[in-house]
Order: C-alpha cells, then sequence, then structure tokens
C-alpha cells in the first residue's frame, strides 16, 4: 500500500475509495489464479468434477470484473483524479480486463478434462501440465508485482513470456507431429493444442499486466518496445 502512496490524499475518503478498489483487485487476482490452478489440476488428474466447477464459477470472475469497473468509472467521474492517480485507476481498469481473460482462458483449460481421451492421449497432457506449472508461476509472480507496485519485479517479470513461448512452440511442435504419425488421434490432439493456445495467452496477459505495473510507477508506455527498452526502465 505504501508504494501506492494512497495515504498523501487531503481527502480521507478517497483514500478509502482507492484502498477498496485496489483490495477487490487482489481479491479477483485470488479469484484467477484459483482457477487456473484447479483447472490444471482437473487436466492432469483427469477431475471432471473439478473441471465442472471452473466453468461454473468462470461467472465469479466476470462479476469481479464488472463491479471493479464500475468502481473505476465512479472514482474518475467524482474525484477527477490527475496524474499518479489517474495512471493507478487507468492501470486497474486495464489490468481487471486481462485477469478476466486469463480466467476464460482457465476455463477453456477445465473444457480439455470433458473431453474423450484414451490412455495413450492423456500421455500428451504431461508436458501441457509442465507448461502450466510454469504459466501458473508467471502469474502468481505477476499478482504479487501488482499487489506491491514493484517496478523492479514487475520488469524481471516481464521477461518471463520468453520462456513462455519457447515451451509453448516445442509443445506444439511435439503435437503436430503426433498427429502426423497418427492421422486417427487429430481431433484429441486438438483439444490439448488449444489449451496449449490458452495458456500461451495467459502468458501474454500476465506480460501486459506487467507494463501497467511500469505505466504506472513511470509513466511510460513500454507496449510493443524490445526487452532491451524495457530494462532500460529501471
Amino acid at each position: 500500500m505504501d508504494n501506492l502512496n494512497i495515504g498523501r490524499h487531503i481527502s480521507g475518503q478517497f483514500n478509502e475509495d482507492l484502498e477498496r478498489i485496489i483490495n477487490h483487485v487482489m481479491h479477483m487476482g485470488g479469484l484467477v489464479e484459483k482457477q487456473l490452478t484447479d483447472a490444471l489440476t482437473s487436466v492432469c488428474d483427469a477431475d471432471e468434477a473439478l473441471a465442472k466447477q471452473v466453468i461454473q464459477n468462470d461467472y465469479l470472475v466476470n462479476s469481479a470484473e464488472v463491479s471493479i469497473d464500475d468502481e473505476c468509472t465512479r472514482i474518475i467521474a467524482k474525484r477527477q483524479p490527475a496524474a499518479g492517480d489517474l495512471r493507478l485507476v487507468m492501470a486497474i481498469v486495464k489490468t481487471i480486463t486481462d485477469l478476466e481473460r486469463i480466467g476464460d482462458e482457465a476455463e477453456k483449460i477445465a473444457n480439455v478434462t470433458l473431453e474423450s481421451l484414451t490412455t495413450q492421449h492423456k500421455d500428451l497432457l504431461a508436458n501441457l501440465d509442465n507448461l502450466g506449472r510454469h504459466v501458473l508461476t508467471f502469474l502468481q509472480a505477476t499478482l504479487d508485482a501488482f499487489t506491491r507496485m514493484d517496478l523492479d519485479a514487475a520488469v524481471k517479470t516481464h521477461k518471463s513470456d520468453d520462456k513462455i513461448d519457447r515451451e509453448y512452440e516445442a509443445l506444439m511442435r511435439q503435437l503436430m507431429t503426433y498427429m502426423m504419425e497418427d492421422p486417427r488421434s487429430i481431433p484429441q490432439v486438438m483439444s490439448v493444442i488449444w489449451s496449449a493456445r490458452a495458456l500461451e495467452r495467459i502468458g501474454d496477459r500476465c506480460q501486459n499486466i506487467c507494463e501497467y505495473i511500469i505505466y504506472f510507477v513511470k509513466g511510460k508506455v513500454v507496449r510493443h518496445t524490445t526487452p532491451e527498452d524495457v530494462q532500460a526502465i529501471l
């Protein structure tokens, strides 16, 4: 909280408004993290009941996004924030959009558990689970950086997406080879491919959130820049 400098406002109500919104974002982040964790567990353990729970609970993430967005709209209209305060509110609005989309990707992954995969095809899920655990770690690090609005952590975490992309590309090559060797497996393997794609997109969303942290702290937009340019922010 100290990193956000929310204690410097004359209006105590403004402080409370910001604290409430930030706490709601943290809660939403926790929901999204649990959705992804449960989705990956459902795939690894072939737990259809858990997969259905993930799918049913997606509305919680959606509701949180709508609620926080409404709060941000009200605070802009009522308080007319400027400078760092406005950057914080805008960073929150952008972050919750990406968190909601991460929730959607987690739902897609859970749907794979409900596919009719044979024991042979389920072996393919081992590598998917490995990629998934790395993406989950990426998400956790991103949420931690956001909670503290930690510039150093955001820049460091931002780099993790490159590793995720390389793992995704390697898994895609393996799956393509598998389908060429056994064309009958194409429908089942396509389900795994869509899950891998969902994980890669989650990595992209996490990278976006790191960029919003940099934007809030430094007031600089680093979208569409090179890793060297991001590192130069420090």
